[in-house]
């Protein structure tokens, strides 16, 4: 059965005209002439039977419809690119592997260890782009995800990774400055949040014993990566996951005013569909990342993190 697919030429055409909202400038970026532009996208109007632009004098605008069909065309469009440029890349052979992570998880503690897996397996790509919300398997181009939260999700086979205990973190010339000598004495100092975390300092000092002070206000940080680096400049004291700030714990650029850590319900997790790809660079890197989640789980606490 023939799909009901318009031609890529209108589509590409299509998606051009409705970025810049111009077939002028539509036709320049892709090389053609106005005419040949506007004659895809009446084809495609004529195709569909449902208007895309309304034309008003020399300008032009999408349609209700066409603002919906504009965004799911360049989502589909450069799916496709990038199912063409990997497999242009790989000739087609099954050893990349397309991996969903969290952005600051992906950055300080998976790439740093990226280059074991390599010199292991010299045959496997990894590619790495950031998704923070669980998605559908089957619309995107994933192998696999890494997430934190609950081990559900829907579809999917999860393995657990390591859980999460998040500990105050600032620069040592802060606490030189302004010290500290019970947990109570932090809210004295400019509090660092995670936008999504709200609440994670009240519920720091509430376990810490504290529970008569305001600890909402502060600075807001949308990655702990920036949480991390605002704590280095000396602008406050961030709580975040230990893990993500070992390398300035061990340098000595952060220190952790009290060892008092808050422990997560939830953890992180590698996940991929159910049933698996048959892809075999799935499998080893499956097999790797749970061994170097062990050995993190395992390994003892460094010198430098104990108490400041």
């Amino acid at each position: 059965m023939r799909r009901r697919i318009p031609s890529i030429e209108a589509l590409v055409a299509f998606d051009a005209a409705a970025r810049h909202l111009s077939f002028t400038r539509a036709a320049d970026a892709l090389s053609l002439t106005q005419s040949a532009v506007c004659k895809q996208i009446a084809s495609l109007e004529d195709y569909l039977g449902v208007p895309l632009f309304n034309r008003i004098k020399k300008r032009i605008s999408l349609t209700e419809a066409g603002a919906i069909y504009a965004k799911r065309v360049a989502e589909d469009l450069d799916r496709l690119e990038r199912h063409t440029v990997s497999l242009m890349s790989h000739r087609g052979e099954r050893n990349v592997l397309e991996l969903a992570v969290i952005p600051t998880f992906g950055s300080r503690w998976l790439i740093p260890r990226l280059a074991h897996f390599h010199a292991a397996n010299p045959g496997i790509t990894v590619n790495l782009r950031t998704r923070s919300d669980p998605f559908v398997f089957t619309e995107t181009s994933f192998d696999a995800a890494i997430h934190f939260g609950s081990p559900a999700w829907a579809g999917a086979i999860s393995h657990p990774l390591f859980g999460e205990e998040m500990v105050p973190v600032c620069s040592p010339q802060l606490l030189h400055e302004q010290p500290c000598r019970e947990p109570r004495d932090l809210a004295r100092l400019p509090l660092l949040h995670q936008v999504n975390r709200h609440a994670a300092w009240q519920r720091w000092f509430e376990a810490a014993g504290v529970k008569d002070v305001d600890a909402m206000g502060g600075p807001r940080f949308d990655l702990f990566s920036m949480l991390v680096e605002a704590a280095c400049a000396g602008l406050g004291v961030a709580l975040v996951p230990r893990f993500l700030a070992l390398s300035e714990l061990e340098s000595g650029q952060l220190v952790i005013p009290f060892e008092l850590p808050l422990r997560s319900e939830m953890g992180y997790h590698l996940v991929y569909p159910d049933p698996p790809s048959a892809n075999p660079a799935l499998k080893r890197f499956t097999e790797w990342l749970l061994a170097e989640a062990a050995a993190y789980r395992d390994a003892p606490k460094p010198a430098a993190e104990r108490a400041a």
